[in-house]
């Protein structure tokens, strides 16, 4: 190195010095010279706060069937929707709603009358099912296509009045060409329901039916786990 890259340096270095040494230093901290003191504890009001929610502890499956938290939940996720939606599932849960009983008196004959002009608004016979036996306020789901319309089911329960035992063949509907279930649906069976899961059902010629949070049921099979106390009937009018 020639000499005067040397001074030059030593210039560089001694010019960096002065600076660093005439630049102020700032401390941590908040800038007062108090000492920390330790605040005493809240001995005001106490704040009112919500219980911490309890998390469902359904289980998401019975066996080989879903609960019906379980198929409501698999449903509504990205990950397990195709797991309830792609094939056949079966669910098992508690009959809690029936609409037989609330048939239109209109709607009740056999196969092959006509509805009278004024028996509008009649509904497709279903029923729903839930986790808990008589939980009509919780999770449910709606299951149909078992019976296409009331006639279906008269023309059934007069097949299997007084039967303990299902018939060599069940009552057949011949619209939607499904057996019409033995026993009869009814409130407070258990049971493990087969079909297709899903968002809608499309069978009805009358309109889509649909449940975007729950989803519904088409029917295709049904196994009786427990009886109900009594039989489907009508209403007495």
């Amino acid at each position: 190195m020639r000499k005067t890259d040397r001074l030059s340096a030593a210039a560089l270095c001694t010019a960096v010095l002065s600076v660093a040494l005439l630049t102020p230093i700032v401390a941590c901290g908040n800038g007062s010279d108090e000492p920390y003191k330790a605040a005493p504890a809240w001995s005001g009001r106490k704040a009112s706060l919500p219980p911490v929610p309890q998390l469902p502890t359904t289980p998401l499956k019975a066996g080989d069937a879903f609960t019906v938290f379980g198929a409501i939940h698999h449903l509504n996720s990205r990950i397990h929707s195709a797991d309830v939606t792609a094939k056949d599932i079966s669910i098992t849960g508690y009959i809690v709603e029936s609409n037989i009983p609330e048939a239109p008196k209109c709607a009740i004959h056999k196969v092959g009358k006509k509805d009278p002009d004024d028996c509008l608004n009649v509904p497709i016979p279903s029923f729903y099912i839930a986790d808990n036996k008589g939980d009509t306020k919780g999770q449910k789901i709606r299951v149909l296509g078992w019976a296409k319309n009331f006639a279906s089911v008269f023309e059934a329960m007069e097949k299997y009045k007084g039967l303990k035992d299902p018939p060599k063949e069940l009552y057949k509907d011949e619209v939607w060409m499904v057996d019409v279930p033995f026993p009869l649906p009814a409130v407070g069976a258990k049971v493990k329901v087969n079909g297709k899961y899903g968002y809608t059902f499309t069978k009805s010629s009358t309109g889509l039916v649909s449940d975007p949070k729950n989803g519904v049921m088409t029917y295709a099979t049904i196994n009786v786990l427990e009886p109900a106390p009594e039989p489907a009937a009508f209403a007495k009018k």
